[in-house]
Parts: structure tokens; C-alpha cells; sequence
């Protein structure tokens, strides 16, 4: 696959736990870096970078923000459960604002973080595949669910194409028996975030995202024009994980794909 730079990418939440890893692994990929978040980032920018502080509610910050980029990666926002309130400014109107920034400067390529969360209330029994119905498990699923409809939306309206890639559990290791069939090694996430860049003709393509592991709930036939084929596994860490103690048989995350995520809150 051919992977000229890009003049400049855009990479949101880049303060986060994953905007930490793809920071480092995205310098290959464009000539200029632009970093994003509205917590504090270290260090500083560096060669081929700017960071930007933005909050994502800001309608004319995000324009500003998106302005002279080539392809967004959309990784900003609240990344666990919260209230419906501290999920509405970032992750919601945040995915809008992105959008119309998109629209408005002639960006035709995002990559969005999108959730396994989306389909949480799944049984880890059953195998779905991009086409099932979603059933978010969280205010932090819906809001993911609202970025996929967005995306589908600026595509079918504007011709803006999107990979909306729906994370499992991207960490150095898994850290429970959940993640045995939901980790996504940092190595797959890179190569996935580059099929999603530099594949042509993707519309709006929603994948999910997770690593050759022997357990395996998502069926990714429907993203299989991106070539993405993981590399890594959880196996070799099953002995250390199986070691732990195992929760009650009816412990969400031991039902359900979503884990712990069915059953947090209510948030008075």
C-alpha cells in the first residue's frame, strides 16, 4: 500500500491515553503533525508538530482548529461512561462540530473512534458483524452512535468518507478476561488507522477494532476491503489473566460485550 504523507493531520484527544501511543506512531504519516486536546500536552511540540488547544464545544475553536488540514482523527471527547451532561459538550457536539468543520474546509477523510460501547448489550456468546443492530450500553455509547450516524450522514450528503473504527480494548495488555477477546494491540490499531487513511473508496465503513485473539465476537467481512489482518493475539497473556480471580458467572463483564459499561451510573 502506497503511503505518501500527508501534508498535515489533524489528531484530537491527543492528551489521551491513545493520542499519547499514536502520536509518536503517526509522525511517519504527514509532514505536519497537528495536535489537539484541552488538557495540557507534554511534551511540547516537537519537529513537524503544532499543538492546539481546543475544547471540542467550541463550535468556531474546532473551525479554527480544522483549518489547512488534510484527514482528521477523531479521538477526542470523554473516553469512559459519565452523565448524559459531561458526554453532550464533547462527544456530541463535538462529533458535529468536527463534521461541519470538515465540510466547511474541504477535508474528505476522518478517521473516527468509535466504541465497542456502541454495541455493549451484545452477549459475549454471540458473534455480530457491522450490520447487526446497535445497542449502545452507556450515554458513552450513544454518543458514539450518534458520531457513526454522523458519519454516514456527511458521507451520503457530502461525500466526506469515514472509517469509524469501534475500539475494543486498546492497551499494552489485556487486563481481565473481557479483553482476552477484545484487546487491540497498539501495532493493529497503527496498522488499522493506516488501511483506514490510505484505502480508497471507503464511504462510510465501520470496522471493528480488535487483534487476531482466539476469541472472537466481531466479524469484520463487511470492512474487508481495508486489508486490515491483525498480527497480534492475547493469548500469550491468558496463563497471567486466568490467574486472577474470576468474577460471579452473572458479573456484567463476564455477560456482556459492553463489560461493566451495562451497569454503570444512574447519575443523579
Amino acid at each position: 500500500m502506497t503511503t505518501t504523507p500527508f501534508n498535515r493531520l489533524l489528531l484530537t484527544g491527543a492528551a489521551g491515553g491513545l493520542g499519547k501511543v499514536l502520536r509518536e506512531r503517526l509522525k511517519g504519516y504527514a509532514e505536519v503533525l497537528r495536535l489537539s486536546d484541552i488538557a495540557p500536552m507534554a511534551p511540547a511540540a516537537g519537529p513537524h508538530e503544532e499543538v492546539v488547544t481546543c475544547d471540542l464545544a467550541d463550535k468556531a475553536a474546532v473551525h479554527a482548529l480544522v483549518e489547512g488540514v488534510d484527514a482528521i482523527l477523531h479521538f477526542g471527547g470523554v473516553s469512559t461512561e459519565h452523565s448524559f451532561e459531561d458526554i453532550l459538550g464533547p462527544n456530541i457536539c463535538g462529533v458535529f462540530h468536527i463534521y461541519e468543520a470538515a465540510r466547511q474546509h474541504g477535508v474528505k477523510r476522518i478517521i473516527f473512534a468509535s466504541s465497542n460501547h456502541v454495541i455493549g448489550f451484545y452477549r459475549q456468546d454471540e458473534q455480530i458483524d457491522a450490520h447487526a443492530l446497535r445497542r449502545p450500553d452507556s450515554y458513552y455509547g450513544l454518543s458514539k452512535s450518534y458520531g457513526e450516524d454522523m458519519a454516514s450522514f456527511y458521507f451520503d450528503r457530502y461525500g466526506i468518507e469515514t472509517v469509524s473504527i469501534r475500539i475494543g480494548s486498546s492497551f499494552p495488555e489485556p487486563q481481565n478476561r473481557r479483553m482476552l477477546a477484545s484487546w487491540l494491540s497498539y501495532d493493529d490499531l497503527t496498522q488499522l488507522i493506516e488501511r483506514s487513511l490510505y484505502t480508497a473508496d471507503v464511504g462510510h465503513t465501520v470496522v471493528y477494532g480488535a487483534s487476531a485473539n482466539l476469541t472472537q465476537w466481531w466479524d469484520n467481512r463487511y470492512a474487508a476491503h481495508l486489508g486490515f489482518a491483525p498480527k497480534d493475539s492475547s493469548e500469550r497473556f491468558r496463563p497471567a489473566v486466568e490467574a486472577q480471580p474470576a468474577p460471579a458467572a452473572d458479573d456484567p463483564s463476564m455477560v456482556y460485550q459492553g463489560g461493566a459499561f451495562v451497569a454503570a451510573g444512574p447519575f443523579n
